[in-house]
């Protein structure tokens, strides 16, 4: 084994790819809003997910197959929040004056390769407010919207630096049957949207 296989330099490698994680979110804002999702002002990301947070507005998109399983993403393991953890298809923030469908759109071509020729009846479904916070690390606060589209062709194209791994799971069944999935650590905001879907 060469000195750049062993343990400590791969530790190295991941600690310095959520430094790199870290520094880009520093780089960014998102959308402050009410618990209307009425925009208040533009914040600092990382500030946004940081202390307390800044309630902010946000996305989870829901990618299905035509036999309604749904495509669940692993978080990459540079995530500083909720990393290695498996969510729905994609999510994230969108940019000022940006639909959440334009952010899904991109977001899906960016993190998974899909192009909108790929997919049908892309729409918002249902919006909600949580807050969650992971370990010591920072938090989430968001008005976060669900969107769903239907996969009609094609292959998926992961970018590694965003989706640890992908999993078709039947929908019903990862709701009701739990216990089967439990080496599957979900991100909440997935959690809360699924059994909003089943509850509501």
């Amino acid at each position: 084994m060469s000195s750049e296989d062993t343990p400590g330099s791969t530790q190295r490698e991941r600690s310095a790819a959520r430094t790199d994680e870290t520094a880009r979110n520093a780089e960014k804002q998102v959308i402050a809003v009410d618990e209307d999702d009425t925009e208040r002002s533009l914040e600092n990301r990382l500030e946004a997910h940081t202390g307390d947070g800044i309630r902010h507005r946000a996305f989870t998109a829901l990618v299905f197959d035509e036999d309604d399983r749904i495509l669940l993403a692993q978080r990459a393991s540079n995530k500083r929040l909720w990393d290695t953890h498996w969510d729905g298809t994609v999510a994230s923030h969108p940019d000022q004056n940006q639909s959440q469908e334009a952010a899904t759109r991109e977001r899906l071509e960016d993190e998974l390769g899909l192009t909108p020729d790929q997919y049908d009846n892309l729409r918002v479904t249902d919006k909600f407010e949580y807050k969650r916070y992971y370990l010591n690390e920072g938090v989430e606060w968001e008005v976060c919207s669900v969107l769903k589209c239907t996969l009609t062709s094609g292959d998926v194209d992961r970018d590694p630096d965003e989706v640890e791994g992908l999993l078709w799971v039947d929908y019903e069944d990862l709701y009701e049957n739990p216990r089967y999935y439990r080496q599957l650590r979900l991100c909440p905001w997935f959690e809360i949207a699924m059994r909003r879907d089943f509850e509501q």
